[in-house]
């Protein structure tokens, strides 16, 4: 039973260390690890299964595409598992499929293989971050939970950090044994983490749980779901286009020297770790969810113009503000967290899950738009078209939606 006094400083402390938080920060940490490998070893693996020259750039995008089906497809099917089975039974389930399938990675020897097992990946890879920011928010005292979902999300996310420089000092097999490894290793301390008691409590009474159609069963209900989805556009923009098209940007900006993806990744993501904490703390102080998306998108949009609108002189400022365009765009667990309290115990793992794997799918028309005003208009002026219309789109939804902080999340969804 979750109690509606305010925690002490030392108790809190206490409930934020507990096992689940701390298991589901380190299961975060592996799904990023694994899910931005392949983008760090896009080149050196293509390249040793004998592809050159536009091969690298257009296998590339076929296996980021397949991968991100995987993950849409992932989405949908943790979500129900987790809202019918349990929270646990995808903390376990996805976490085993996707260290089993990065393992499998390392074997691969041409592309239609590596293809098949980044789509098993991308569904593994799918339930971890909303299983686990359920688990968290529902265990938590409300008064805290916002500490809990952001530490989950500023721990998980220096997985890149470490994807990167396993990709620099060993082989790009060795590092995808490495985070399958990792998993396997997690599994163990999972078996000490407990179910939320709120879905134990609701699996005994008599209501459906993880019914996907019912996000569309009024109206309302429909537009409540979208806007958790739309608000996270303008993040995977900034990863995915401007962060990972970095070394094209460079070049458009006229910097001689070259510019590596993966460290620039790398960089966004060390600040992206810092936004979440940063988001997460400044929340619990506003008492207020809403008002930190918002101030976060806004610095979106300055790092996002300071980037596509001065010419940059070098390498490391490029770096600079890929690491500051990371921080800026550190709202990741706050929009899953707010998800989350916006549905009822019965649909909320379905929600929290699908949510963040459909901003990631929407990579792909972000990617398409992208290309297209590139062509007709130039790189920089498609970033501007593109990251203008993500940005739009997030503040309108923002604007319609509900405040969350605080919310009393033991309750169902009837409609």
């Amino acid at each position: 039973m979750i109690t509606t006094s305010s925690p002490t400083q030392p108790s809190k402390i206490k409930q934020l260390l507990q096992i689940p938080v701390i298991v589901a920060a380190l299961g975060y940490f592996v799904d990023i690890y694994d899910l931005l490998l392949f983008s760090i070893v896009r080149v050196p693996s293509l390249k040793d299964m004998g592809l050159s020259g536009d091969q690298l750039l257009e296998d590339g995008f076929f296996l980021i595409n397949t991968q991100m089906a995987g993950m849409l497809v992932g989405g949908v099917l943790w979500g129900i598992l987790g809202d019918k089975k349990g929270r646990l039974s995808v903390l376990f389930g996805s976490i085993l499929l996707y260290s089993l399938a990065n393992i499998a990675n390392g074997f691969a020897t041409n592309v239609t293989q590596y293809a098949l097992l980044r789509f098993i990946a991308g569904v593994g890879l799918a339930g971890e971050l909303g299983a686990g920011i359920t688990l968290v928010a529902e265990i938590l005292p409300k008064e805290i939970r916002g500490y809990g979902t952001s530490l989950v999300a500023s721990v998980g996310i220096l997985g890149a950090v470490l994807a990167y420089f396993m990709a620099d000092l060993f082989d790009w097999r060795v590092a995808f044994f490495i985070g399958g490894g990792l998993g396997l290793l997690l599994l163990v301390l999972r078996f000490s983490v407990f179910e939320s008691g709120m879905f134990t409590n609701v699996k005994e009474q008599e209501v459906k749980r993880g019914n996907f159609f019912q996000l569309f069963s009024s109206g309302s209900t429909f537009m409540k779901y979208l806007r958790c989805i739309l608000i996270g556009l303008p993040i995977w923009f900034v990863i995915g286009v401007l962060v990972t098209f970095s070394p094209e940007f460079a070049v458009a900006m006229g910097i001689a020297e070259p510019v590596q993806a993966g460290k620039s990744v790398m960089f966004a993501y060390l600040g992206l770790s810092a936004g979440d904490l940063s988001s997460g703390l400044i929340s619990q102080y506003l008492r207020s969810r809403r008002k930190v998306v918002l101030g976060f998108i806004l610095l979106s949009i300055g790092c996002v113009l300071g980037y596509l609108l001065v010419d940059l002189p070098s390498a490391e400022v490029v770096y600079f503000v890929c690491m500051a365009l990371g921080f800026s765009i550190g709202y990741w667990a706050l929009f899953v967290t707010i998800a989350a309290e916006q549905f009822g115990t019965n649909i909320r793992a379905t929600v929290a899950t699908t949510v963040p794997n459909f901003v990631r799918g929407s990579l792909i028309p972000v990617i398409w738009l992208f290309d297209y005003f590139k062509t007709h208009a130039g790189l920089m002026q498609s970033g501007l078209i593109v990251g203008s219309l993500t940005f739009i789109i997030a503040l309108v939804a923002l604007w319609g939606m509900s405040e969350t902080f605080g919310k009393d999340l033991d309750f169902i969804e009837k409609h």
